[in-house]
């Protein structure tokens, strides 16, 4: 199990200072999507520059033009992009077309997909990397979680890799843990804490011991 930061909030320093806290007890480094609508794929590149060592996720949530950006967020040194597993079926062939020619990975995001079950297996056998359930802001803000369609998932997919996403604080961690995903991504249980770095560390810990 991996540990991502997701960064949504921030400009292209404060994201280099964010990660600069915790970057030892992190995995992968997400620059969030509002962080590409402000800053453009700049933000990817100097972060990647800033921390060759740390995978980066680019949160595109592509939903067309697949190939292209793909390859604009792999030129921009994104080790992972994400596409919408909404997004048509040869939206997401293109992508992974294009990551696979370029050394890179696929993360189909589940928002707003209403057959869970059905489409991971869809996106399983288009060739994604990983499949990642994600309880959007607008959602959590009305109290749902992902746990429940993890646990679906896992059970239908059988190549790529599982992540879950969205609202996921210390407190409520132990639980996902239980449920195995190969990436867990926290965004504000991280980094509208006072201590980013020990908030992480523990994380980290609870992970490695899960």
């Amino acid at each position: 199990m991996k540990l991502q930061l997701a960064l949504d909030l921030v400009d292209i320093q404060g994201a280099i200072d964010l990660v600069k806290e915790v970057e030892e007890h992190i995995d992968i480094v997400e620059i969030g999507t509002p962080v590409v609508i402000n800053e453009g794929l700049k933000a990817v590149k100097e972060v990647k520059a800033a921390f060759p060592n740390l995978t980066v996720l680019a949160d595109l949530k592509i939903m067309d033009a697949a190939g292209y950006e793909v390859s604009q967020a792999s030129a921009a040194g994104a080790d992972i992009i994400t596409i919408l597993g909404t997004a048509e079926d040869e939206s997401i062939k293109g992508a992974v077309e294009e990551a696979k020619k370029q050394g890179k990975q696929i993360l189909a995001d589940m928002i707003a997909v209403k057959e869970v079950a059905i489409r991971a297996e869809e996106l399983d056998q288009l060739g994604v990397d990983y499949i990642c359930v994600h309880t959007g802001y607008d959602l959590q803000a009305v109290g749902k979680n992902s746990f429940e369609d993890l646990s679906t998932i896992k059970r239908v997919v059988k190549n790529a890799q599982t992540a879950i996403a969205g609202g996921i604080k210390l407190e409520t961690l132990p639980e996902v843990i239980k449920q195995r995903p190969d990436l867990i991504i926290v965004g504000g249980g991280i980094t509208n804490k006072e201590d980013k770095k020990a908030t992480a560390r523990e994380m980290q810990k609870l992970i490695k011991q899960g």
